[in-house]
């Protein structure tokens, strides 16, 4: 493990837990030609030259060509190897069926593994069925890592926050259940907050995602994946009860409701929603006051969601 990632690891992490500093790091990187400093946000910069996620949205405009401009020949050939072995890797994740953990594979590639190689591709890719906690620890043991779980989630969740995760789409272009449910793990696993009248927007001065309770959802059906922009093309969300909470199925991005507020069904008897005390987040079907399941008028579903019970 070079210094430069150890430093890096550290300035992440700062970054995340000290927000009132975030836009004078990023103030003292971009002000610095080349050295050292070039490289603490590299596996966010290489990403980010890849087109895997947006720049952070700090008010400080990133130039790609004026970074790539400042780096050595050797600088400039490591960014290249980083990014096509990170393009391995995402084709690698969609063969495997894990696009939604693309990113998360390619950053612990580039933020840990320095010179170093993961071997075999595929193999490294299985580790990505594992819950986080269980993934790190089995990283650090099968390729002599040292990787702190605190750390990397922090890391990690500003990483995800500053993008929309173009990998999580299975059809970018129809509005489909599978989907809904992954952009509501999404909107979980890239820490958004509760603002009103947002649908998933960086907003504030510290630049975090936000999206109120039916925003979480009117995100996703406004959210165009392939110009990865949101649109104004709906703007009232359509929904239809089918039946109280105890007949719902096992089919993730089905609604849940409890008179006023929406959650999404995202598999193993969990339900995602955004609540302004707790901003998105995550409980079982049994702990909530959930009373009902719906669809939602914008949302395709698969054939086994029948004809509704009651109308809304």
């Amino acid at each position: 493990m070079t210094a430069a990632k150890r430093v890096f690891r550290m300035i992440a992490a700062g970054f995340i837990s000290d927000r009132d500093n975030s836009s004078a790091l990023l103030i003292v990187i971009g002000s610095i030609a080349a050295g050292l400093m070039l490289f603490l946000l590299m596996p966010m910069i290489i990403l980010f030259s890849a087109g895997n996620i947006q720049p952070p949205g700090t008010g400080i405009q990133f130039e790609e060509a004026a970074f790539l401009s400042q780096l050595t020949p050797e600088q400039s050939e490591k960014i290249r190897a980083f990014g096509s072995a990170g393009q391995t890797i995402a084709q690698a994740m969609e063969e495997a069926g894990l696009q939604e953990q693309t990113i998360k594979a390619q950053l612990i590639f580039l933020s840990y593994f320095g010179d170093s190689s993961p071997g075999d591709i595929t193999a490294y890719a299985a580790h990505f069925t594992q819950e986080d906690a269980a993934l790190i620890q089995n990283l650090n043991t099968d390729y002599g890592l040292e990787i702190d779980f605190d750390s990397f989630m922090r890391t990690y969740t500003m990483v995800m926050n500053s993008t929309i995760n173009e990998y999580m789409f299975t059809d970018p272009e129809e509005k489909n259940a599978a989907d809904l449910a992954a952009w509501c793990r999404n909107a979980l696993v890239s820490g958004w907050r509760y603002a009103d009248y947002t649908i998933g927007e960086r907003t504030g001065a510290d630049r975090i995602r936000c999206a109120d309770n039916v925003g979480l959802i009117m995100g996703y059906v406004r959210y165009d994946a392939l110009n990865r922009c949101f649109t104004d093309s709906i703007t009232d969300m359509y929904y239809t009860i089918r039946g109280s909470i105890d007949t719902i199925p096992d089919v993730q991005g089905v609604g849940v409701f409890n008179g006023t507020e929406f959650g999404v069904y995202t598999g193993s008897g969990q339900a995602v929603f955004s609540s302004a005390i707790g901003g998105v987040q995550c409980e079982s079907l049994a702990d909530g006051n959930w009373t009902d399941w719906c669809t939602f008028e914008a949302v395709s579903y698969p054939e086994e969601i029948t004809e509704p019970e009651t109308g809304e």
